[in-house]
């Protein structure tokens, strides 16, 4: 850590960095940034930064307020997007009380107890984002909506078009951020893209999500565009998901790959996949967490909305994708209910335990889903034994509310603010009266 630091302070003055922006989340998952001088870096090392934390939604009561940000050197980055002109970097900070306590409350510390748990058991947890997100030709939208910028479909070629330059300069950046890209294309809806992001360990990926989504809108202002992670912002368009690929190493073994077994899924894998089946539920309020999440999960267009798995299904909630022969150590599950708003320390945190829950208990895994489980009936659905997703934020607050699984992972706090903060979103949303009660009951009423 040493070593981090001088390079860090060796960096900032050959480098000629005038600010280093120190960034942290709140509990839903807002990138929080302040901006010191090089000057104050050592100081922040040596005893953190001291702020306000009952500022910051979800951080701490406001009866023990203060807390000190703790700079994490091996996340120091030069921002490419602000250029020569006043070079400015950043690093990602842990939260402590000032008594060098974790903060309770910070969602980084939450991902890494949870880490800490996997590490117990000899698991290392490896996770792959594919981060879908809108592009439109501004914030405003008018009668009809949001505005695209194309009318692009999957996989389009797109000559001359936005998403073109758009993804070239974003994956460029994030490549000078150190933040590896897989695969960037378009994706379905119009003006949909999506950028999926190496594997790399879970707090590693979770870091890496958010400064994507900061490359992203950053990239969408500098081309006069508008970048959007709404789950749905068009109601017939696809919402934007960010299926997630896990898998668990033991050491250099990846502990889902086992050979000879039907889809060379181990036990292990198979036990994962039944805990994030049977606690799906319970944390689909923090990987959904908004009321615009349900239009998403529950609006068709390849979102999960049965708790199911399947081999290569696209409807299934839990795919085990397609077996590359003699790369065992690509063995892996895609968790496909997570959508690009989530906050990923606490989601990432959430699924881990689940399959960890479902390690440690021994749990069976149900039969696989082989068909179309949209084109099923209900009562079909209901004698495969295939429960639904909560169909909305409210739903799902009520499985949380009763989830020891989310309330030990999270911690008493977290957990209390998220019900608190959930609740007040579904008690602001039910309280509007929208445009389709308007359109359809005030005339006729």
């Amino acid at each position: 850590m040493d070593k981090q630091r001088d390079f860090v302070l060796r960096t900032i003055e050959e480098r000629g960095i005038k600010f280093v922006r120190l960034w942290f989340t709140d509990v839903v998952g807002t990138l929080k940034s302040v901006a010191i001088a090089p000057a104050e870096v050592e100081g922040a090392f040596n005893e953190g930064l001291g702020f306000d934390g009952s500022a910051i939604e979800g951080l701490t009561r406001s009866f023990e307020a203060d807390v000190l940000a703790h700079p994490d050197p091996t996340t120091f980055q030069i921002l490419p997007w602000r250029g020569e002109v006043d070079p400015t970097a950043r690093m990602f900070c842990d939260i402590t009380t000032p008594d060098g306590q974790p903060a309770v409350a910070d969602p980084r510390n939450v991902l890494k107890r949870t880490l800490a748990k996997a590490a117990d058991r000899g698991f290392t947890f490896y996770t792959h984002p594919e981060v879908e997100f809108y592009l439109l030709k501004s914030s405003k939208y008018g009668k009809n909506g949001p505005i695209p910028v194309d009318s692009a479909g999957y996989f389009d070629n797109v000559p001359g078009g936005t998403a073109h330059d758009f993804r070239r300069r974003s994956v460029r950046m994030l490549e000078d951020l150190g933040i590896s890209v897989e695969f960037s294309h378009h994706e379905a809806g119009p003006g949909q893209n999506e950028i999926d992001l190496r594997y790399a360990d879970a707090l590693t990926t979770a870091d890496n999500i958010m400064t994507f989504r900061t490359v992203v809108k950053e990239v969408a202002i500098e081309q006069g565009v508008y970048a959007t992670f709404m789950p749905k912002p068009m109601s017939e368009h696809p919402g934007s998901g960010m299926h997630t690929h896990m898998s668990l190493f033991e050491g250099d073994a990846n502990a889902f790959y086992e050979a000879g077994a039907k889809y060379q899924l181990s036990k292990i894998g198979r036990q994962f996949i039944a805990g994030l089946l049977k606690h799906a539920p319970e944390i689909t309020a923090v990987t959904n967490q908004f009321v615009n999440s349900y239009k998403r999960l529950w609006g068709g267009d390849e979102a999960p909305s049965f708790v199911c798995w399947g081999h290569n299904n696209r409807s299934a909630l839990v795919r085990v994708p397609l077996y590359k022969p003699n790369k065992g150590q690509s063995a892996r599950v895609e968790y496909r209910a997570i959508d690009s708003a989530a906050n990923p320390y606490l989601a990432y945190s959430l699924m881990l335990a689940a399959g960890l829950k479902g390690i440690d208990e021994g749990y069976e895994l149900p039969p696989e889903a082989e068909d179309n489980v949209w084109s099923l009936s209900d009562t079909e659905r209901r004698a495969l034994g295939y429960t639904q997703l909560p169909a909305s934020l409210d739903h799902a607050i009520q499985f949380m509310e009763e989830s020891e699984l989310v309330a030990e992972t999270l911690g008493e706090q977290v957990f209390n603010y998220v019900l608190l903060n959930k609740r007040q979103e579904w008690r602001d949303y039910r309280s509007q009266v929208t445009p389709f009660e308007l359109q359809k009951n005030l005339e006729m009423l």
